[in-house]
C-alpha cells in the first residue's frame, strides 16, 4: 500500500515537535512588518511576533505561499517516495488564497505523481485545521486509505464547532472586518465580540457581549446548543498570549460538559495578525 504523506500550512498552528513526530510537512505563510519579512513559525516565533506587534506603529500584513513553493514541496516528497500519495490540508479558502495556491502547485507537478495529490479545504483556521491534520496523520500511520482519511476529516470538519473570543476590536478593524467607529464604540463599552466560522469557512459574528465574564458564559451557552452534556467531547484551545482567559473558559466547559481531554495550542503569527493578542479560540467535537 502506498504511503500517505500529510502536508499543511503554518496557520494550522501545530508545534514543530508534533509535526516532526507525525511526519507532517509544513509550508509557511509570511508575516511582514514593513520591509521586514518573516516565515510564520520558522523565522519568527509567536513570542517574538507578539512583542513586535506591541512595539510596531503599523500593523503587520500576511502573505500566502507561492504556488511554486507548494509544487517544490510535493516534488521533494515524490522524489523521496515516488509511490507516495499526498494529502494537503489548508486554511479556509474563504480566508486566504493559500488553498488555491496549493491547488495550482499540485497542477505544476510533472509526471504520474501529480495524480496522487489531494488538496483539502479545512474551511477552518488555526486548531480547526490542525485537528484535521493530526487526525489525517494518525490515520495514515495505521495504514488507512486516502478515501478513508478524506471521509473521516470531512466528517470531523462538519462535526467540529468553534467560537473565538477576541480581547479587542482593534485588530478586526485593522483587518477590515469592522469599521473604525464600531471598533471605537466597542472598546469604550467593553464589547467582546464572539465569532465563529460558518460552514463555508467565513468569519461570522455570533454575538456581542459586554464584559469578559458574560462573554465566557455566552460561549458555554452556545456550545450547549451544539452538544449533549453527557456525550464525551474533546476540546482544543488556541490562544494568543496566555492571559488566563483560556484556562477560565476551559474550566467552565469542563463544569458543563463531559470533557474527555483538552489540548492547548498557541496561535501563530499569521492568525495572530488578524485576531490580535488575547484572542481565545475553542474547538469542540465528539470523541
Amino acid at each position: 500500500m502506498p504511503m500517505i504523506r500529510i502536508v499543511t500550512d503554518s496557520t494550522a498552528d501545530l508545534p514543530a515537535e508534533i509535526r516532526e513526530q507525525l511526519g507532517i510537512e509544513m509550508v509557511p505563510l509570511e508575516v511582514l512588518f514593513g520591509e521586514e519579512s518573516y516565515l510564520d513559525s520558522i523565522t519568527i516565533t509567536p513570542d517574538d511576533f507578539y512583542q513586535k506587534l506591541e512595539a510596531s506603529n503599523k500593523p503587520p500584513t500576511t502573505s500566502q505561499p507561492a504556488s511554486v513553493t507548494f509544487a517544490a514541496t510535493y516534488e521533494r516528497i515524490l522524489a523521496e517516495q515516488p509511490d507516495a500519495q499526498i494529502l494537503s490540508i489548508h486554511l479556509s479558502a474563504a480566508l486566504s488564497g493559500t488553498y488555491q495556491s496549493a491547488v495550482i502547485g499540485s497542477s505544476m507537478v510533472e509526471g504520474e505523481g501529480a495524480a496522487n495529490i489531494t488538496v483539502f479545504d479545512s474551511k477552518s483556521a488555526s486548531s480547526g485545521c490542525g485537528i484535521l491534520v493530526l487526525k489525517a496523520a494518525e490515520m495514515a500511520r495505521i495504514g488507512c486509505t486516502m478515501d478513508e482519511i478524506v471521509e473521516e476529516i470531512t466528517r470531523m470538519r462538519k462535526a467540529t464547532h468553534l467560537y473565538f473570543l477576541v480581547d479587542t476590536l482593534e485588530y478586526l478593524q485593522k483587518g477590515g472586518r469592522i469599521g473604525k467607529a464600531s471598533a471605537l464604540i466597542g472598546s469604550i463599552l467593553n464589547i467582546k465580540p464572539i465569532l465563529t466560522l460558518d460552514e463555508d469557512g467565513v468569519v461570522t459574528s455570533v454575538d456581542k457581549v459586554r464584559g469578559q465574564k458574560k462573554a465566557m458564559n455566552r460561549i458555554v451557552e452556545l456550545f450547549h446548543k451544539d452538544f449533549d452534556t453527557q456525550q464525551p467531547v474533546a476540546i482544543t484551545v488556541a490562544y494568543a498570549q496566555h492571559t488566563g482567559v483560556a484556562d477560565e473558559l476551559c474550566a467552565l466547559l469542563k463544569e458543563n460538559f463531559n470533557v474527555d481531554h483538552t489540548t492547548f495550542y498557541e496561535l501563530g503569527p499569521v492568525i495572530g495578525t488578524h485576531a490580535g493578542p488575547g484572542t481565545v479560540g475553542l474547538f469542540m467535537h465528539r470523541v
